[in-house]
C-alpha cells in the first residue's frame, strides 16, 4: 500500500466513523420541548389585490422591530416596508395584521390575551399607509375589529356589546347596549359556537358598508360552569362561565340588522327554519341579501336562507338533510350575480356543486371516490375553481383547478405528500405548503393555471441536515384490515429491527370523527416522541379506525349514536392482529391519546384487558354526558334520546375489567374537556379497588402547556411507558420458562 493509498484509506474510515457516530445520536425530550427541530415558515402571508405582491409579517432584528413587508411573487424580492413597529411610539409589537378592501390602512393587533381557543382580547390600531397617522381603535382590550368595506370604519366587540368607530371623526358610539357577562354576547359568539362551530366573529358588514348584521346569544338559561383558578394567592379564585353540556339548554340566539345611517337595529325572525342553531352568516355580493345558515338541534338538517334587508323577508335557497349530520363549513363561495359553490357529502363523498341564486343545481362540479378537503376560490377571469382533495390517495393530498363546468381538471401539485395552497389575488400564482413524512416544509410559487414551478421561497434543508445526525427511521406507510374495513396505518421500526426479537407495541391514535392522524406529513412534536421510544428498542404504530376522516361519508358516520363503539373494536382488533406478528410481544401492547385520543385510550385498556398492558390517556372525555351540546349532540343525540349510546361506551362504565397500567393525565383549567371527567373517572377506578397512576396539573388547559409544563409531562409519561413496556427482547427470553 502506498503512503497516498493509506492516507485515502484512513480518511475514509475516519469519515465512515464520524457519520457513524453522528447517525447514533438520540433524540432528547429537552430538544423535542425546547424547539430544537421547528421547521421555518411563512408567517402572515397577505396577498395584495395587485396580484403581482404578498405582504408578510416578520421580526427584522436590524430595524429592530416587527415589520410588514412586500415582496414581488415573481422574483422574491423585497419592494418595499409598510410598517415597522419600531416607527410607532405606542405598538411593540404586531402580532397580526389586516388590510382594509382598498389596501390604504391597515389594522394591527398586538398586546393580544387569549380567552379561549380561537377567541383574544387584544389593544389595535389603524394605520393609514397614505399619511403614516396612527389611531387608537379602543382604550380598551377589544375583539374582532374589522374595517367596513370602505375602511373609514371599524366595528368591534368589547364587554359583550358591539361598537363602531368613526375613522374619520374617530368618534366611537353603540350598536348594541344589553351586553352582560354570562347573560347577554353581541357579535362575538360564546364558548360553544367558537369551540364546535370554529368561528368568533358573529357580525358582518354588507357589500356598500351600510349594514351590520349580527347575533345576539341570550345565555340566560344556560347553565355555569365554574373552575378553581389557584394562582399565587392566598385564595383560590373561581372561573365561571356559560357551558352547556349534551342534553342541557343552549344560549337562544337570534339575528339582527344595525342600520348604519339611521342608526337603528331590526329584528330578523327565523322561526320557519331549522334554526335552533345559526352557525354562519355571511352577505352575498348583493349589499340588501344576506345568507345566514341554520341548523336544528341533531344537525341533521341544514338550511341555507336569504334574508331582504329591505323588508326583512326571508327565503329557503337550499336545505341539505343527513340520517346523521350535516358539517358546517366556510366554503359557500358567492358570484356577481349570487350564484354560488357549495360543498356537500350527499353523493357519499364531500364534493363542489354549483348553485344558481334560487338555489337551482346547475351542476355537480366534482365527483368521484375521494374528497374535497378544501375549497380555494373561484378566479372569474379563467373561470377556474380551485381546491384541494384526496384523489391522489386518502393520506395525500393535491391541488387541482377544473372549470365550474367539472371538466378540463388540472393537477396543480405532483410530489407525494401533503400540498396546501395560499392563492394570489388575481389567482396568477399560488404559493404551495409542501411536506411528507421525509421532507419538512418547503415553499414554492408556481403558476396557478399550469402548476409550473417558478421559485423555491423557503426549505428546512437545514433541519433536514441537522436531523440526518440522528438515529430517526422512517414510517412505514400501510393499510391493515380490520372488522371488514381497510384501516390506514403507520408504522416506526427501530433501525436496527431484529425479526428474530419481540419488541413492545405501542400505538397511538386520535380516532374523532372525521379525524385524520395517520397522513403523509411531516413531523410534529409527538411524532420525535414516537421516535425517542423506538430509538429505545419500541414498535410505534398508528391506525385510523372507523369514523374518521377522507374515506367517504359512510365510513365516517358509522360511528353515529355510538361514540367509542366502533373506533374502540378497531383498535382492538387491530393490536391482536399486530400482536400475533412474531416480532411483537402480545403481551406487551400499549396505548395512547390526548382529548378523544384519551378517551379512545381508556376504553381500550378497559375493554380490552386481555390485549392491552397498558394505556395513557391525557385530558379524556369520560363520558359524553360531560362534554357540550353542540359537538355531542352532533354524533349522539341527547342522553335523553341515546342513553345507552352515553353509557355503554363510556370508560366509567367499564372500570372493572382494568388489569393492565394505567396513567391519566389533566389539567385543573381545563375549559374544554373539564377535569370533572377525570375526578369521575378517579372514583370509579377507586370504587372499583384498581390502581393506577394519575396526575393533575394546576391551573392548566386543555393543552397543558407552559413554561416547564410539557417537558415535565413527557418525562412523566416516557418514564410510565420504559416501565410498563420495556424495550426489545430475544424471542427465547420471552418463550422460556415464563
Amino acid at each position: 500500500m502506498t503512503g497516498s493509498t493509506y492516507k485515502w484509506v484512513c480518511l475514509f474510515f475516519l469519515c465512515l466513523s464520524t457519520t457513524l457516530t453522528a447517525q447514533q445520536k438520540q433524540i432528547t425530550l429537552e430538544e423535542i420541548w425546547g424547539g430544537a427541530f421547528s421547521t421555518e415558515s411563512l408567517r402572515s402571508i397577505r396577498s395584495l389585490d395587485n396580484g403581482k405582491e404578498y405582504s408578510v409579517l416578520s421580526y427584522d432584528r436590524d430595524a429592530n422591530g416587527f415589520v410588514v413587508d412586500v415582496y414581488n411573487y415573481e422574483s422574491g424580492e423585497k419592494v418595499r416596508t409598510l410598517i415597522n413597529s419600531s416607527d410607532l411610539a405606542s405598538v411593540a409589537r404586531i402580532l397580526n395584521y389586516e388590510f382594509s378592501e382598498d389596501e390604504t390602512k391597515m389594522l394591527i393587533a398586538t398586546e393580544l390575551t387569549p380567552i379561549y381557543r380561537r377567541s383574544a382580547l387584544g389593544k389595535y390600531y389603524v394605520v393609514d399607509l397614505k399619511t403614516n397617522d396612527v389611531v387608537l381603535v379602543s382604550n380598551h382590550t377589544i375583539q374582532e375589529p374589522t374595517f367596513s368595506p370602505d375602511g373609514s370604519k371599524v366595528a368591534f366587540g368589547h364587554n359583550n356589546d358591539l361598537f363602531i368607530k368613526d375613522l374619520s371623526t374617530e368618534n366611537t358610539y353603540r350598536i348594541t347596549e344589553d351586553g352582560e357577562k354570562n347573560r347577554i354576547i353581541n357579535g362575538i359568539t360564546d364558548w360553544v359556537y367558537e369551540e364546535e362551530f370554529a368561528f368568533v366573529r358573529a357580525f358582518d358588514w354588507n357589500a356598500d358598508g351600510t349594514r351590520i348584521a349580527y347575533l345576539k346569544f341570550d345565555e340566560t338559561n344556560v347553565p355555569e360552569f365554574s373552575m378553581d383558578v389557584y394562582g399565587t394567592d392566598l385564595y383560590q379564585h373561581q372561573d365561571v362561565f356559560k357551558y352547556p353540556k349534551a342534553g342541557e339548554e343552549n344560549a337562544s340566539v337570534s339575528l339582527h340588522l344595525y342600520n348604519v345611517t339611521t342608526k337603528t337595529t331590526q329584528d330578523v325572525t327565523l322561526d320557519a327554519f331549522q334554526s335552533y342553531y345559526v352557525p354562519r352568516l355571511k352577505w352575498t355580493k348583493d349589499a340588501d341579501i344576506l345568507s345566514v345558515q341554520t341548523t336544528n338541534r341533531h344537525q341533521n338538517v341544514l338550511d341555507l336562507v336569504f334574508v331582504n334587508a329591505t323588508d326583512l323577508s326571508s327565503k329557503l335557497i337550499l336545505q341539505e338533510v343527513d340520517d346523521a349530520y350535516v358539517d358546517v363549513t366556510n366554503n359557500l363561495t358567492f358570484l356577481n350575480n349570487n350564484s354560488f359553490f357549495w360543498t356537500s357529502e350527499k353523493d357519499g363523498w364531500n364534493h363542489i356543486y354549483l348553485y344558481n341564486k334560487n338555489g337551482k343545481l346547475i351542476n355537480q362540479v366534482t365527483e368521484g371516490p375521494w374528497e374535497v378537503t378544501q375549497f380555494y376560490g373561484f378566479d372569474t377571469k379563467t373561470g377556474r375553481i380551485y381546491y384541494q382533495s384526496s384523489e391522489s390517495g386518502s393520506i395525500q393530498r393535491d391541488v387541482y383547478s377544473i372549470t365550474r363546468s367539472g371538466k378540463n381538471k388540472v393537477q396543480l401539485t405532483e410530489r407525494a405528500g401533503i400540498h396546501n395552497a395560499s392563492f394570489s389575488a388575481d389567482y396568477t400564482y399560488f404559493i404551495d405548503s409542501f411536506s411528507s413524512a421525509e421532507t419538512p416544509f418547503v415553499f414554492s410559487l408556481h403558476e396557478a393555471l399550469s402548476g409550473k414551478l417558478v421559485r423555491e421561497i423557503k426549505n428546512n434543508d437545514e433541519l433536514k441536515q441537522k436531523l440526518s445526525e440522528y438515529n430517526l427511521s422512517p414510517k412505514e406507510f400501510s393499510t391493515i384490515t380490520v372488522n371488514g374495513e381497510t384501516l390506514n396505518m403507520y408504522t416506526i421500526k427501530p433501525l436496527d429491527f431484529d425479526p428474530s426479537k419481540q419488541y413492545p407495541l405501542f400505538m397511538y391514535q386520535y380516532s374523532g370523527p372525521g379525524s385524520q392522524q395517520v397522513t403523509n406529513r411531516w413531523n410534529g412534536a409527538n411524532d420525535y416522541w414516537h421516535q425517542m421510544l423506538v430509538q429505545e428498542g419500541m414498535i410505534v404504530v398508528c391506525i385510523d379506525g372507523r369514523g374518521t376522516g377522507a374515506k367517504g361519508r359512510d365510513f365516517k358516520k358509522v360511528t353515529q349514536k355510538e361514540l367509542g363503539k366502533y373506533e374502540v373494536e378497531d383498535q382492538i382488533a387491530a393490536a391482536q392482529q399486530l400482536g400475533a406478528l412474531p416480532y411483537i410481544d402480545a403481551e406487551r401492547i400499549g396505548i395512547w391519546g390526548w382529548s378523544y385520543g384519551g378517551f379512545m385510550s381508556s376504553n381500550c385498556l378497559f375493554q380490552g384487558a386481555d390485549t392491552f398492558s397498558m394505556a395513557i390517556a391525557v385530558a379524556p372525555v369520560t363520558s359524553w354526558r360531560f362534554y357540550d351540546t353542540i359537538y355531542t349532540e352532533r354524533y349522539m343525540t341527547t342522553p335523553q334520546e341515546n342513553a345507552s349510546g352515553y353509557d355503554e361506551n363510556s370508560p366509567i362504565s367499564h372500570v372493572d375489567k382494568l388489569e393492565g397500567d394505567f396513567l391519566l393525565v389533566h389539567g385543573s383549567a381545563d375549559d374544554n374537556v373539564h377535569v370533572q371527567n377525570t375526578m369521575r373517572l378517579v372514583e370509579a377506578l377507586v370504587q372499583a379497588n384498581k390502581d393506577f397512576d394519575w396526575l393533575i396539573y394546576p391551573d392548566k388547559n386543555h393543552g397543558i402547556y407552559g413554561g416547564n409544563t410539557r417537558l415535565h409531562l413527557y418525562n412523566k409519561m416516557t418514564d410510565f411507558v420504559r416501565n410498563t413496556l420495556g424495550a426489545a427482547t430475544t424471542v427465547e427470553a420471552t418463550t422460556g420458562d415464563e
